[in-house]
């Protein structure tokens, strides 16, 4: 018995893998991505800054019934971060424990379409270290409760405006159209800071784009910021010499209030 397959056969098989393939790439959602601005200049009278974090959704196929969310985040440069714990000793206040942690965002702020537990699930978030827990990496910090220094610094970093999370702040337009606004504090560290955009669909990222703002010292405040670094020696005489002509102004200054 002859094995050779009609050739009707042969051609329906490769018709039916062609249309897979066109209906896999036409199903794909990509993201159109701007930004307000994608730098940031730091000066005398910087007092923070905001982001509009804007978009679209790019498909070639029909909007699907299940709903698209979105999900974005913004992330400073990382770095570790020592944590004290006090405690009373003698009557006084001391650092009874000190714990290292990994890797910590010098800010981060993430803005959903929707309650967190609603538009991604636990999952994706292990995989793409999306929420401000996740994003602060504590994996060998040696300590009895490790993840309570990590809270502590979460809580802290709040307080201080760096850390955020801003459910129900992305708008969603016709399922196409997305924006949202990050506002960036007055302490913001000098570097790259990452924005990534996911869309989710049935809590699972469906699709993602990265881009980077970059933040810097400019002007007087680069050149001090340079100056420490480089030459430190430099730095913390002129910061002496500064410090022993501010004290003699102020007292010569009275001395002539007086007279």
């Amino acid at each position: 018995m002859s094995r050779t397959l009609p050739i009707w056969a042969v051609c329906l098989g490769l018709g039916l893998g062609l249309g897979a393939l066109i209906g896999t790439a036409s199903a794909r959602e990509d993201v159109v991505l701007g930004l307000s601005q994608n730098r940031v200049q730091i000066n005398a009278n910087f007092d923070g800054s905001e982001i509009l974090i804007f978009g679209a959704v790019k498909r070639e196929a029909q909007i699907p019934a299940t709903p698209l969310e979105a999900v974005i985040t913004v992330a400073g440069p990382s770095a570790p971060v020592v944590v004290h714990r006090k405690a009373r000793r003698v009557g006084i206040w001391v650092n009874a424990e000190t714990v290292q942690i990994d890797s910590a965002p010098s800010f981060y702020a993430v803005a959903t379409t929707g309650a967190m537990h609603s538009v991604l699930s636990y999952t994706e978030d292990l995989r793409h270290a999306i929420t401000v827990p996740r994003a602060v990496r504590s994996v060998g910090a040696e300590a009895e409760d490790p993840a309570s220094y990590t809270e502590a610094l979460i809580r802290i970093r709040e307080a201080d405006g760096l850390y955020a999370t801003l459910e129900n702040a992305v708008v969603m337009e016709q399922q196409t159209l997305f924006r949202t606004r990050i506002a960036l504090p007055s302490n913001l560290t000098e570097g790259g800071y990452q924005v990534r955009v996911f869309l989710t669909r049935d809590r699972q990222v469906v699709s993602q784009l990265d881009t980077i703002i970059d933040v810097r010292k400019v002007g007087l405040e680069r050149w001090l910021f340079a100056l420490a670094q480089d030459q430190s020696l430099i730095y913390g005489l002129l910061s002496l010499v500064l410090a022993v002509l501010a004290g003699w102004g102020a007292s010569a200054g009275f001395r002539l209030l007086r007279g």
